[in-house]
This record gives structure tokens, sequence and C-alpha cells, in this order.
């Protein structure tokens, strides 16, 4: 049998939560990740164990870092968060008034909120797109200015899986002058301390586990699809390699910005920036969003059956809100983000703790048993 390496330190208090991080490599399949927990600001656990190749051969180290996929759309919601309070965007205003190509096709009344919270529409895009054109940011925010909603904005909502990122990283980039991955590193992980990067230097290409996508990909429905069947194929899969197929563990892949999709960073790195918002915005000296702001930004906009998940799904303005499928925890006020083979950042102001997860395998993707079992070890111990 072969042994898994797991290094780090846990504070004795939050012993059952590094049994159940041993338990993922032992019981449930876990190839190689790390986790951090936060109480009061205070680094409790910090592990990382297995291997951060398929072959087995170079063990997870304290500073690996891996691509958390949707986790980081929360930190994607927070730089658009931070403009809002600096009155640089507007939560409620046509977003062609930034963009004004955008202002057409059924999508004039599209705001910021709506892109946020995932009622804007546009999860997919008609057109058919070639390999490696979502690392292309102007081919990708223009397909979407062309594009017509696939259902009346703000009447519905579904996952914005890939096309998040790129409507609000537009507007962002249209009111700063700087992309979401420029804010991220400038004003918030880099005052904070925090190993989180959307858009990875390539100076820091060393540090990344190779993510194990897996080897069969879904085929495409068969004939002429309709819209509805349309819409959620091409959400994931157009252009192909969009959700990181084929390119998640390319050099050009880390070092583009694909807010949605392509963030790095470790688990200490996420909850590094939770432990600020666990604490209303402010930790360390580090001012990163105001409390109020953070109140609206955590606020549900989004409950209901989803359009793309076809279960229901619940959101703030980015930030994803516990449901009765999916908790986070006991508390009602936890907030945070999942991502793509059970990736997790997410904060409880309730217990003050805040929480990283970071896995290079993906595994399953909604109901995951690696975080849901580090989830029930973190509220064993408190």
């Amino acid at each position: 049998m072969t042994t898994i390496p797991i290094s780090g330190t846990c504070d004795p208090h939050f012993a059952r939560l590094r049994e159940a991080f041993t338990e993922n490599f032992t019981q449930r399949g876990e190839p190689g990740g790390a986790i951090a927990l936060m109480v009061d600001g205070r680094l409790v656990c910090d592990l990382w164990g297995g291997f951060r190749d398929a072959a087995r051969e170079r063990p997870w180290a304290r500073e690996t870092l891996v691509n958390f996929f949707s986790v980081g759309k929360a930190f994607t919601a927070l730089v658009a968060a931070r403009l809002v309070e600096r009155r640089l965007l507007d939560l409620d205003a046509p977003a062609h008034r930034l963009w004004p190509e955008f202002g057409c096709n059924g999508k004039e009344t599209i705001t910021l909120r709506h892109m946020l919270s995932h009622q804007a529409g546009l999860p997919a895009i008609r057109q058919d797109l070639p390999d490696g054109a979502a690392l292309d940011w102007n081919r990708m925010v223009a397909a979407l200015a062309a594009e017509t909603p696939w259902w009346q904005p703000g009447t519905a909502h579904g996952y914005h899986v890939n096309t998040y990122g790129y409507l609000v990283g537009e507007l962002v980039r249209r009111a700063s002058g700087r992309t979401v991955g420029q804010i991220l590193r400038e004003d918030v992980a880099g005052p904070l301390g925090a190993d989180v990067h959307i858009g990875l230097p390539s100076t820091e290409h060393h540090r990344a586990a190779e993510f194990l996508w897996p080897p069969l990909l879904p085929e495409r429905p068969p004939g002429p699809l309709d819209d509805d069947t349309l819409m959620k194929w091409n959400t994931y899969w157009n252009p192909p390699g969009i959700s990181g197929s084929g390119w998640v563990n390319r050099p050009e892949w880390r070092e583009a910005e694909i807010p949605s999709t392509n963030g790095h960073g470790t688990a200490r790195g996420i909850a590094r920036v939770y432990s600020a918002l666990a604490a209303g915005g402010s930790i360390g000296g580090v001012d990163i969003l105001s409390a109020d702001m953070l109140a609206a930004a955590t606020e549900e906009q989004s409950f209901g059956p989803d359009r793309i998940l076809e279960r229901e799904s619940r959101f703030a303005l980015g930030f994803q809100l516990p449901q009765a499928e999916r908790p986070l925890g006991p508390n009602a006020e936890a907030f945070g983000h999942f991502g793509a083979g059970g990736s997790l950042g997410f904060c409880d102001p309730v217990a003050r703790t805040a929480f990283g997860y970071v896995t290079n395998d993906m595994g399953p993707r909604w109901q995951n048993p690696r975080n849901k079992a580090l989830l029930a070890a973190i509220y064993e111990c408190l």
C-alpha cells in the first residue's frame, strides 16, 4: 500500500479535521490537496498531502498551488464589490453605459447585479468558437456583446459557469482601467499576503500541481439541438476548452485571466481572504471591503430552479449561499463558493471561521464527499 504523505500543522483541538483530511486520501480517493482553517484570524489548521502529479512521484508541498476553478468567482465578486463601494461601478445601472457595444439584442436592461447573480441570461455563446478562444479576452467579450439572452434578463437565473468572469470582468476593466486579476493582486491578495491569483505569473508555474482532468468527456448530443439543449451544452463546451479541458495544465491557461474558471492558489491563501470577510471586511489593518458593502454583497439575489444546473441554486452578488442540499455548516450567515472537483472557500461570521480546500482531482461536482467530510469535521471541532 502506498504511503500518503501528509504534512503541516494542526491545533490539537482540531484533530478531527486532520483525521477527516487523512481519510480523504485513505477512504475517498483524494490524489492531492490541502486545507486551511482560520478561527478569529488565527491559522489553526494548515495541512497538505498526497501528490501534485498524475504519476504520484512529486509530493504536494507547502507552497503548491492548483487551479481552483469557480472558487475564483467569489474573488471576482469581491473585486466588483470594491468598485461599487468606490462608486466606479453601479449595481443597477445598465451595463451598456460602460460597455456601449453590449447594449443590443435584448441586453439593454442587463445590469451588474444581473451578472453577479446569474440572472443576465448569458450563460453561453451561440456562435461556434474555436478551441483556445477562451484565452482571447477581446474575442470572448465581443461575442458576448453581440449575443442575445437565452431568457429575459432578471426573470430567471442559471449558473453562468464560464461567461460570468468575462461579463463582470469587462465591466471591471472599463470602470477601473485594470483587470480583475490585477485588482485582486494589487488591492486584496497582496496587502493580505494571500496566495491566490487570477492570471498566474509564469514565475510561479513551477509551484502548480497537475490537475487530473478526466480522460473521457461527454459527447455532444446528435443532430440539431433545441435552444435549451444548445444553451446547456455551449455553457460548458463552447469554445472547446472553456471549462479547462485540454488546457488546464498548459502555461497559456495559467497565465490567462478567465475569472470564472482559472483562478489558482493555496488553501491557506483562500482562507486568508475569507478571514477578512469573516471579520466584517477587515483584518490585521487591511481593509478589503466595508461592513455595509459586505452585507449587501452577501444578501440573497437568486434562489430556486437553475436553468443550467437543473436543480435549485442560491446566490448573493457572486457568492454562493447555503441551501439544504448544499450547506456550509449549520449557520445561515455563511457564504463562499465551491469549485469544480470539490475545492471550496467560505467563511462563517457567526463561528468566526474561514476555510480553504483545494484538490487536483475532478471528483463529484455537486455532492462531494471530501468537502462534506471536511465541513462536518470543522463543526465537530468547534
